[in-house]
């Protein structure tokens, strides 16, 4: 009798065939990127033409960004280019984050704040407006706390574990260390003023890119690229150590010193993106997993692939979120909404066996 994991279904079939081809995937996924982009630019309430977006995009490739502009033109020079660039930066450092921490522990169930980094950023919001600090501050200080702690948790995963290597010990030191901020994060809105910076911590959490300007943007960049460019470096060393430990050392790999690089950069991203755009959920949950689908389990191609599938989700998402209602949706409701029920389909595609 053949076993149903030895003659996977029609539509698995399709999805091995389609990852057996990652060069061709990899085009379909920029030119997706570049739809995904185009159509942020003409989403919003304000409308602006074709021809508003050829004159400002030529402006731009001239280097005429202080020539007198009118109202159509202004929106899309610095509100939404800025937050189309921010999304796309959000979106692909999360799914990056993400791909990159499931191959570190070997299990498709983890996300990139798993070690407290979201709910470490969370309280720096919070702190923040409560003291009543201007925005740039405010996203300073989420970023400190967000790497703190990651960095407390490892401290506690250490002096717990005589295994440096120990995943189960580090995983549960971040769950200890994410209730321990998020705890915080209720005990600073609790004391809050709740007619104006209550609501302001409320909505800062759950996700939105509606505050991000030009000036946000090297903020986000300058962390994002100093974490995601060791990743994309060490591609390699994530497909020996997803083998397990024993056969990465067998290798020549350093686990240990390619966990703590892997964190490291993954806790630049997920932080600096908390403090820019608040918590966006699922995205370095789900998105992985819908990469590996198309690009196959190669990090030479996954990583790459997470990032600007996830860069193009974010896009579509924020752009429903500024044109579905008469006021902007929080993004971190949107991606809940739609992440919950494909977390679900990838739940039940593990059990089955269908991806490791």
């Amino acid at each position: 009798m053949m076993s149903s994991s030895k003659s996977p279904t029609g539509g698995d079939a399709a999805v091995i065939s389609f990852a057996r081809q990652p060069s061709a995937v990899m085009a379909c996924l920029v030119v997706l990127l570049a739809a995904a982009a185009t159509l942020s630019l003409f989403a919003g309430r304000y409308a602006v033409s074709a021809r508003d977006v050829v004159s400002v995009l030529m402006r731009l490739a001239r280097g005429d960004t202080m020539a007198a502009m009118d109202s159509a033109q202004a929106v899309l020079l610095h509100v939404r280019l800025p937050r189309i660039v921010a999304a796309i930066a959000i979106g692909g450092a999360l799914s990056a984050a993400g791909a990159a921490y499931q191959g570190m522990f070997r299990n498709p169930m983890v996300s990139p704040d798993i070690l407290g980094a979201s709910a470490g950023a969370c309280f720096g919001v919070a702190l923040g407006i409560l003291l009543g600090w201007p925005v740039a501050a405010v996203q300073a200080v989420a970023f400190v706390c967000g790497l703190a702690a990651v960095a407390l948790t490892c401290t506690i995963s250490s002096r717990l574990s005589r295994d440096p290597d120990s995943i189960l010990v580090l995983v549960l030191a971040g769950i200890v260390v994410g209730a321990v901020f998020m705890s915080l994060v209720m005990l600073v809105k609790s004391v809050a003023d709740p007619y104006s910076k209550l609501p302001a911590i409320t909505f800062w959490l759950m996700g939105s890119l509606a505050a991000v300007t030009a000036r946000d943007v090297p903020l986000l960049a300058v962390p994002i690229l100093g974490g995601l460019v060791p990743l994309m470096l060490l591609r390699w060393r994530l497909n020996v150590l997803s083998l397990g430990d024993d056969e990465a050392r067998a290798l020549g790999v350093n686990t240990q010193r390619l966990r703590l690089v892997v964190v490291t950069c993954s806790t630049l991203m997920t932080a600096v993106t908390v403090a820019v755009g608040g918590v966006v959920g699922w995205v370095g949950l789900v998105i992985p997993h819908v990469a590996r689908m198309l690009v196959g389990p190669d990090f030479r191609f996954l990583l790459p692939g997470a990032l600007l599938l996830g860069g193009a989700y974010l896009l579509l998402v924020d752009a429903l979120a500024r044109s579905a209602l008469a006021t902007e949706i929080p993004l971190g409701i949107l991606t809940s909404l739609i992440g919950a029920p494909v977390f679900i389909y990838l739940l039940a595609r593990v059990k089955r066996g269908g991806w490791a």
